[in-house]
């Protein structure tokens, strides 16, 4: 397949003229820069992001739940990128920088097929995956992915369109697979949280957090002890008597 060529004016081949002028007119450490943070940098930024959710979800009471949408986000990332490899064999679009001379190209030499961004791809089905998990931390992985897509055209080796449709792959992934990663993974992190194994556990809840009760579940007990509060079940566990008061207090309520 040809590869997105369009007759006449091309919107797509303006937006990146007009972005990668930027590169030209930069100083020589801006474009260094760009180059690291745009294949780099804001892929080990989303890392640090998802390490950073990670260790407040592990606190919370819903920690196994919590951490299996944390869990989703970079699995989501791999599941979009091997997506893309048939997207990029049947679509065959070559590199900007091969078709338009004068690009200010920062990292040559790719030789690999441009639709779709496999950087935009990756960022924002973690980004979107993150929201999925927190609202707060995906959206500053949304903008980190916004950032990426912007760096890669920037740095003259994709077309604005290459980036859209990574993220638009990268989103689809993420949400339309979401359901049936949460079905799989809410199991498999809650049995690792309770896993006898202390350091397997602490990747899941953190030492001391009370896991929150079952739905449908209350804290005055309504088991076999004729509705004693969960104190008072742990001290018939432990061979201890109700305390008296406890007894004068239900006699006043049967009479």
């Amino acid at each position: 397949m040809a590869g997105l060529a369009l007759e006449g004016p091309n919107p797509d081949v303006d937006v990146l003229d007009g972005i990668n002028g930027l590169a030209k007119d930069a100083p020589h450490w801006v474009n260094r820069a760009m180059e690291y943070i745009g294949e780099y940098g804001i892929i080990a930024g989303l890392a640090v992001l998802c390490l950073i959710a990670w260790w407040g979800a592990r606190r919370r009471s819903d920690a196994p739940a919590a951490i299996a949408g944390l869990v989703w986000a970079p699995l989501a990332a791999g599941i979009a990128l091997l997506a893309n490899i048939p997207i990029r064999a049947f679509v065959e679009r070559p590199r900007p920088f091969k078709d338009h001379a004068g690009l200010e190209v920062l990292i040559p030499g790719k030789s690999d097929y441009s639709f779709v961004s496999d950087h935009a791809t990756l960022t924002m089905a973690v980004g979107v995956g993150l929201f999925v998990a927190s609202r707060k931390y995906g959206l500053a992985g949304i903008a980190l992915a916004l950032a990426e897509g912007f760096c890669r055209v920037y740095m003259g080796v994709h077309y604005p369109t290459d980036v859209v449709g990574g993220f638009a792959l990268g989103t689809a992934v993420a949400l339309l697979l979401a359901p049936v990663a949460q079905a799989l993974l809410v199991p498999l992190m809650t049995a690792i949280g309770r896993s006898p194994v202390g350091w397997i556990a602490w990747f899941v809840q953190a030492p001391g957090v009370v896991p929150s009760a079952p739905a449908g579940s209350t804290s005055t007990g309504t088991g076999g002890h004729g509705g004693l509060g969960a104190e008072d079940e742990r001290m018939i566990a432990g061979g201890s008597a109700v305390p008296s008061r406890r007894r004068d207090r239900d006699k006043d309520l049967a009479a």
